[in-house]
């Protein structure tokens, strides 16, 4: 029986049936395959790729070939969810025309249902011009990780009254703007429900608290996978580091203690 579709329209109404959203990210088909044989809503093609899947201690050197790569590898494993790509650092933040191009690349070449951007109302120009050209967008609030530098840490934002208001407002223009939902990380659980409060949009959250209309998290985090460091937002669904660890240390000393192969394992 073929499984529906998810689109930027079974979103909203999600929302509007207060049915939670799930999403976590993927970078390659076989983990696209599973996130999507497990029924989670929208896989994200993230530019987290860089710290997860290069070992960079940033997202910041991640190119648009390298995204687009990605998210083509990902979206062939799809059939229910819904896919975004990421926009990476200076992809559309120098113009308009740059964006345009950078995003239309992840839909024809990578074959994206959507980009993902990170900013508030500055970004919002290039929202609305995106969706006019009829590319879906996700915007990306709050700690945004390819401001990094210019934060200095990754500490939760909006913690004080004039970035709380400028957070809501952020969410506010993105959906001005055309934005079919937006993403809200690392912020007090308050400010997300006030967020998911003030826009029609599904507010996705990470580290933003319960009251958001979905969630999101880095699947090798949730899986135990990448531990180098683990936010406190993130639940370990599973220790496969740990399992693929041990089951590796197994062959390697069934391999020098000559019982890999067996007869049975032999032609």
């Amino acid at each position: 029986m073929a499984r529906i579709k998810i689109t930027t329209a079974t979103l909203r109404e999600m929302k509007a049936r207060h049915e939670r959203i799930s999403a976590l990210t993927a970078y390659d088909h076989l983990f696209a395959q599973l996130l999507d044989q497990a029924s989670v809503d929208i896989v994200l093609v993230g530019d987290s790729v860089g710290t997860v899947m290069q070992g960079r201690e940033t997202t910041v050197t991640v190119t648009m070939d390298q995204m687009v790569y990605h998210t083509e590898l990902v979206s062939r494993g799809i059939e229910r969810a819904f896919v975004v790509g990421d926009m990476p650092f200076l992809s559309y933040q120098v113009s308009i025309e740059d964006a345009m191009r950078n995003a239309g690349r992840l839909l024809k070449e990578g074959r994206a249902e959507a980009v993902k951007l990170e900013g508030g109302a500055v970004v919002a120009p290039t929202v609305a011009r995106l969706v006019a050209a009829g590319i879906p967008v996700m915007g990306h609030i709050g700690l945004t990780p390819q401001s990094i530098h210019q934060f200095g840490s990754y500490k939760a934002r909006g913690q004080d009254e004039g970035e709380r208001r400028q957070i809501v407002d952020d969410a506010r223009s993105l959906e001005q703007a055309g934005a079919f939902a937006v993403v809200v990380e690392k912020v007090p659980a308050e400010l997300g429900a006030e967020i998911t409060r003030s826009v029609q949009i599904p507010v996705i959250g990470i580290g933003a608290g319960p009251h958001c209309d979905g969630q999101i998290l880095v699947t090798h985090d949730m899986l135990g996978l990448f531990s180098r460091f683990r936010p406190r937002f993130v639940r370990r669904y599973a220790e496969l580091g740990r399992l693929i660890g041990s089951a590796v240390a197994s062959y390697a000393q069934d391999v020098r203690d000559g019982t890999f192969p067996s007869a049975d394992e032999s032609y």
